[in-house]
């Protein structure tokens, strides 16, 4: 695989770990900042919905610029980001430091999402694509547990300048090894690219993407209190068990890549299935704490897997509009993280409480495999159609 990959992998270590590092971080941030658990869960919801607006707008604005460039410049704005993270003297200014900071993460992942595709074969396009979001998922496996301990020993702060410099050092890779001229071409008017994301296909599968992610956020926002309120751990047994969520991260991203250069539809079903049982079966397990640190490894593969199937039906859906789709898909990923954050401290502050997470969850994707299943239901129309059209003619 072409370096240039794994270049881009490096700017999504860093992206992945400033957005999943909170959860590790949840409890230390609400007591410092004196605000309550859900409360402080709002600034998952709050990067994400960062995400959700800013992917599009980004896009757009720099749609004519160098790929390059955009990739660089994104990587500054998370720096910056982070810094007044580090700094932050309130939850209020907290809050906006983490929008901030999420402006630049939807844009990176789609025009970086469109570059990696660009650099190999068609057959390898989801790969390449599970190659880049490696870097989100090593972020999960080493950056969110190395960050929950920084902040456990030295102070939620320390994780944002740690995570301040990963931006630096993923600038200088970017640099060294993006190809300056990579991506330049033919730009298609906004109109244009609008009409592609307007196909009924795209947006199915921008709200499978939602769905489908809205469970595993519902979760996984509060896997700190839930892991130490309801399955008995101590807080210095978080960062490991993330460790382990991080491993199967990595390997439901890879498995997933490879599916779905083979049969796109059905790794899209099979995936979003497992994920839906692997939700619905924790439940059940949660006072036991080998089955759950079990299921959280399960949870990490599961939900990972879906994401190159995800991503790759809305690449091929937009057609001449990949750069738009592709960050646009990312927004609809953060704002299922938004919609399964504010859920779950719905079910936590309201509900039945943290127990009743991953059926809640598992119910929220069962909505987005449903999504999915009428998206296959009106591909596999349009194919019969075209193909009478054919005979007849």
């Amino acid at each position: 695989m072409p370096a240039a990959l794994y270049a881009l992998a490096a700017g999504a270590f860093g992206i992945g770990t400033t957005e999943f590092v909170i959860m590790g971080l949840l409890m230390q941030v609400a007591a410092d900042l004196k605000v309550s658990i859900a409360t402080a869960g709002l600034l998952i919801s709050g990067y994400a919905l960062g995400v959700f607006v800013g992917a599009p707008v980004l896009t757009v604005a720099t749609s004519r610029l160098p790929r390059k460039l955009v990739l660089l410049a994104l990587m500054a704005i998370f720096t910056i980001g982070n810094v007044f993270c580090a700094l932050a003297p309130n939850y209020t200014v907290l809050l906006l430091a983490r929008v901030i900071t999420a402006l630049a993460h939807g844009t990176f992942f789609g025009v970086g999402a469109v570059v990696a595709t660009s650099l190999v074969a068609p057959d390898r396009r989801a790969s390449a694509i599970s190659i880049m979001f490696t870097g989100l998922t090593i972020a999960t496996l080493l950056g969110v547990p190395a960050g929950a301990w920084l902040g456990l020993h030295f102070g939620w702060r320390s994780t944002f300048w740690a995570v301040a410099a990963i931006g630096v050092v993923a600038m200088l890779v970017i640099a060294a090894l993006v190809p300056a001229d990579h991506g330049a071409g033919k730009r298609i008017a906004v109109r244009d690219e609008l009409r592609a994301i307007g196909n009924p296909a795209v947006l199915l599968g921008l709200l499978m993407t939602v769905l489908g992610f809205a469970g595993v956020f519902t979760v996984f926002t509060y896997i700190q209190p839930m892991l130490t309120q309801v399955t008995g751990f101590g807080e210095s047994a978080v960062s490991p068990i993330l460790l382990i969520f991080g491993i199967g991260l990595i390997a439901g991203n890879l498995l997933g890549g490879k599916l779905a250069d083979r049969r796109l539809m059905p790794a899209l079903l099979a995936t979003l299935l497992v994920l839906i049982a692997v939700l619905g079966v924790m439940g059940f397990v949660l006072h036991n704490k080998v089955l759950t640190v079990l299921f959280v490894g399960l949870l990490g593969v599961a939900a990972f897997a879906t994401v190159p199937p995800l991503q790759l039906w809305v690449l091929h859906k937009a057609h001449n509009a990949q750069s738009l789709a592709s960050s646009l898909n990312i927004g609809a990923f953060n704002l299922g993280n938004a919609l399964g954050a504010w859920l779950g401290g719905v079910v936590v502050a309201r509900g039945p409480g943290l127990a009743a997470l991953t059926w809640v969850a598992a119910l929220v994707t069962l909505s987005g495999l449903l999504v999915a299943l009428w998206a296959r239901q009106r591909e596999n129309g349009e194919l019969r159609l075209a193909a009478c059209a054919g005979n007849e003619a």
